[in-house]
């Protein structure tokens, strides 16, 4: 606890990592390995990324550990199978844990059989090793080594792979144990990356997809996907791994269908033999996930150290608290500031929401409301440079674009965003006459700004950002800066808690790791099937009837694919569907991914299948539909934004100053109109409906940014303005109706 002479601490355990439902606890013996395993995984990670190793360190040669840094394919490789093996022995398959005497124990014979086959595989896959380093030529052409491949190394892994996950449907184990068929899980990981290592190694990448790639490829990468499916499952859900599976299917039916779906018929082991390359699954997003995004997770885990979160939630509580309806606006500040250090539109709601829902039902807001509020807020997170819940780093990776040019290029997006919900909430806090919070409520100002070298590991990170240093260079010294400033604070960082960081990193890393190499079988297949162009052509059809339609339905698409997804995923499935046909239309690609990532966020307040929202209602108790509902209204501004932009290219910085602030004026000014036209709220008093109805059109008047749009807008919100003084309308008469009486 602070000094009472600070105020309440309306913050406290902001910082604490949530424990979701089906992870294991364990204690002990089990928890000290799981916490080696995962201080390991991450820790690697940051010497990989930095190009340390003992030996050039310290000039001692040890030849059985890696050289950094690693080779870029099998460097992915072992990122992929080490949050495979730290995620299956973390996750449970099911959410509920049983009690000792409700144990499967008849499971684990069968389960603990499964290890035989799996062990099996590893130990083929290091003997292939084995043979090639003695001069063993290899290809897929050679009849000995196909059966050795398909019998000695294939068959037992894909028994092992498919009847573990199988078991593991079945079987419950207690929380703080292992269980067996996760077990053998990882043991499947670690055969398909000792393989694919073995084979990559040699000339034999280069062989994927031809008939010379050895088919002991095409066999790990069905296991492969099948663990990275299951994991994912485990730990994000099954609307990822659904949408793979229909990707998947597309594969092989694709040749059935008609028109732009109808695809060239592609056998399975071609496929797979590619999927499991920088083509598919360690593309972009395991490039992304494997570099800046562990990175920044281990940079979010020092500051978690540091006890950042709860400061950064306590000065938004100082500044924005005492705001009528204050705490939905603390909400909106303190997720802004969250969002730069939390992947994940869900889990920036459970990291924040659960201080500040109670606090606004407390003043007044319903309870969907408030959770609407919170989530519309958490979603934000997701764009807000320099970060933006990675998806900056994701969109650098497939653009070309410099990563200082999409945060910069973020800037007045994500304000527009973050005013529009702004607006929303004050002018519903104004409906309702809501009060803000009492100074005794909230932490004194002075006392924040006292401590706001806390906000240090940010602003060297921009600033080394713009400075020039590399992503990775400039996310280390800000993690670095991080443990320097817990010694400011009485949560000071010592070798210990350095340990504890790592270990949280990795734990904390093992969803979106998943997530993006599921997202990769998406990616791989839309590339190696070719839907992606005939999509592209689709929309340049569309385009010729109306580009506004071209964009409506671009904007749907990357909406519903990116549903049910964390940021990175929906961006990067909507990245490699939409954005190339956007790009053809003519639009500049910053413009075209910005477009689509915006409304991929956007998807996670967007009804039926809105993750913040219902993370939200849990919290505040109230019906997950009607928030999701609620949610999409508070938000409802912002899915106007990126036709603001595209009309618009200065909003994205791309113009001479005087234009770029016109733009920025005249735009949140639109967002202000549409605002008031949706709240029915207008310059201190309600609005008749067809106020309402004249203050929305006034704002898409002002989407395109031309001169005249904007002057013809502005005219109609002054003439709705001096109706509303003059004439006052009733503001609750209703919209009249044909055949009424």
């Amino acid at each position: 606890m602070s000094d009472p002479t600070e105020g309440p601490v309306l913050a406290e355990g902001v910082d604490e990592e949530p424990v979701e439902a089906n992870r294991r606890d364990f204690i002990g013996r089990n928890y000290l390995i799981i916490a080696a395993m995962a201080t390991i995984y991450a820790a690697f990670h940051m010497a990989a990324l930095n190009g340390l190793s003992i030996e050039n360190m310290t000039g001692i040669e040890l030849p059985f550990l890696p050289t950094l840094p690693m080779e870029t394919w099998n460097f992915r490789i072992v990122h992929v199978a080490g949050a495979l093996v730290l995620g299956f022995l973390l996750y449970a398959s099911a959410v509920t844990f049983p009690a000792p005497e409700e144990e499967t124990r008849a499971l684990d014979y069968v389960s603990w059989a499964l290890v035989i086959p799996a062990v099996i595989s590893l130990g083929v896959a290091l003997w292939f090793a084995w043979q090639i380093s003695t001069g063993t030529m290899w290809n897929g052409m050679d009849a000995t080594i196909r059966f050795r491949e398909i019998w000695f190394f294939g068959v037992p892994l894909m028994i092992a792979t498919v009847g573990a996950i199988v078991a593991g449907w079945y079987h419950r184990r207690r929380r703080d144990g292992f269980a067996a068929p996760d077990f053998v899980l990882s043991v499947a990981a670690i055969a398909v990356a000792a393989y694919l290592i073995t084979i990559y190694g040699t000339l034999m990448r280069n062989s994927t997809g031809t008939p010379f790639a050895p088919i002991g490829i095409s066999i790990a990468a069905v296991a492969g996907t099948l663990l990275i499916m299951e994991l994912t499952r485990r730990v994000a859900g099954l609307a990822l791994v659904i949408i793979s599976v229909v990707f998947l299917a597309y594969v092989f039916t694709g040749q059935y269908l008609p028109g732009f779906l109808n695809s060239p018929p592609i056998g399975w082991q071609r496929f797979f033999s590619q999927v499991y390359t920088d083509a598919g699954i360690l593309g972009p997003t395991t490039a992304v996930s494997s570099t800046y995004i562990i990175l920044f997770i281990i940079f979010a885990a020092f500051l978690q150290a540091s006890k950042v979160g709860d400061y950064f939630v306590n000065f938004a509580f100082a500044v924005a608290g005492r705001a009528r309806g204050g705490p939905a606006k603390v909400a909106i500040f303190a997720s802004g500031l969250m969002g730069m250090i939390n992947g994940t539109s869900a889990g920036n709601v459970v990291a924040t929401g659960s201080l500040t829902i109670p606090l606004m039902k407390k003043v007044g807001y319903k309870a969907k409301t408030a959770g609407a509020v919170e989530a519309a807020a958490s979603t934000g997170g997701q764009i807000m440079p320099p970060i933006m819940g990675a998806g900056a780093f994701i969109m650098a990776e497939i653009t070309g674009i410099p990563y200082t040019d999409i945060a910069f290029a973020a800037i007045i997006p994500a304000v527009l965003y973050f005013v529009s919900v702004y607006f929303m909430v004050d002018f519903e806090a104004a409906k309702l006459g809501m009060r803000g919070m009492r100074d005794d409520e909230l932490p004194k100002f002075a006392a924040m700004v006292r401590r706001v070298y806390l906000f240090l590991p940010i602003v060297i990170l921009i600033a080394a950002l713009f400075m020039g240093y590399s992503v990775i260079r400039a996310g280390t010294l800000a993690t670095l800066s991080a443990a320097v400033v817990s010694w400011l604070t009485p949560h000071r960082m010592g070798p210990r808690s350095f340990i504890r960081a790592f270990e949280l990193a990795g734990i904390m890393s093992i969803q979106i790791i998943a997530v993006c190499a599921c997202a990769g079988i998406i990616v791989g297949v839309i590339s190696l099937t070719g839907v992606g162009a005939r999509f592209s052509n689709l929309l340049l059809g569309l385009a010729g009837l109306s580009q506004l339609l071209a964009l409506f339905f671009a904007m749907c698409i990357a909406i519903l694919l990116g549903m049910g997804m964390p940021t990175t995923a929906a961006y990067a499935v909507a990245a490699s569907v939409v954005a190339p046909g956007l790009v053809q239309l003519g639009i500049p690609a910053l413009t075209a991914h910005f477009f689509v990532f915006y409304f991929a966020v956007l998807s996670a307040i967007t009804p039926p299948v809105a993750l913040a929202s219902y993370a939200a209602a849990g919290i505040s108790g109230a019906n997950p539909m009607e928030t999701s509902v609620a949610s999409f209204k508070i938000g409802i501004a912002a899915f106007i934004v990126p036709f603001m932009f595209f009309y618009n290219s200065a909003l994205l910085m791309d113009g001479s100053w005087p234009e770029i602030v016109r733009a920025a004026v005249t735009a949140t000014v639109g967002v202000f109109l549409l605002s008031g036209g949706v709240q029915g709220w207008f310059l201190g008093g309600r609005c008749a409906w067809f106020l309402r109805v004249g203050l929305i059109v006034a704002a898409l008047f002002m989407i395109e940014g031309g001169i005249i749009t904007d002057l013809i807008g502005i005219g109609a919100a002054v003439a709705i303005y001096l109706i509303q003084k003059l004439a006052r309308p009733d503001p609750d008469a209703t919209m009249p109706v044909r055949g009424a009486d």
